[in-house]
């Protein structure tokens, strides 16, 4: 009887560390996720910064996907934490083990797939012919209607080039 308890007290603290290391790792996650390709969103380092404005047509608009630079790896721990924890409860001993190993395998697997997914961002390649003659294409999000042979301003300096309707 004394050793039944002592199994499932000493498998508490185990949980308790993975829970808090899965709220850790959701958290860097949620932090992460303010990267944006707007052509309407300006960092604070940005902003108040004078900008060099051109103008053109749009010749052509093309969906692409954006896709974040890097992985902070939250998704892999905090999936790997919950697999592992979750799988801990199937069988005994051995099996136990084996069984913890894999669902924390495979948690980080789909905790890694998970994070990838949310930094995806549907955008647009836009290719702009500039009054000057000049082509020059630009990638964004596509949250700004913008369509072929409409007129845009390409504003850039100290930063991105936006594309932006006139």
């Amino acid at each position: 009887m004394i050793s039944s308890n002592f199994r499932r007290s000493a498998a508490r603290p185990a949980r308790l560390v993975a829970l808090t290391v899965l709220v850790g790792s959701l958290s860097v996650l949620a932090a992460c996720a303010n990267d944006t390709a707007s052509s309407s969103v300006y960092s604070y380092g940005q902003a108040q910064r004078e900008q060099i404005v051109r103008t053109g047509t749009v010749e052509a608009v093309r969906g692409v996907t954006i896709q974040k630079d890097s992985s902070s790896g939250a998704g892999v721990i905090a999936g790997g934490a919950l697999g592992g924890v979750a799988a801990s409860t199937i069988g005994g001993g051995t099996g136990n083990i084996l069984a913890t190993i894999g669902g924390g395998l495979l948690g980080a697997m789909a905790g890694n797939a998970v994070e990838n997914r949310v930094g995806q961002t549907q955008g647009q390649e836009i290719t702009v012919r500039l009054d000057n003659g000049e082509t020059r294409v630009i990638a964004q999000a596509a949250d700004v209607a913008i369509g072929v042979g409409q007129r845009v301003r390409l504003i850039s300096g100290n930063g991105p080039t936006r594309v932006v309707p006139m």
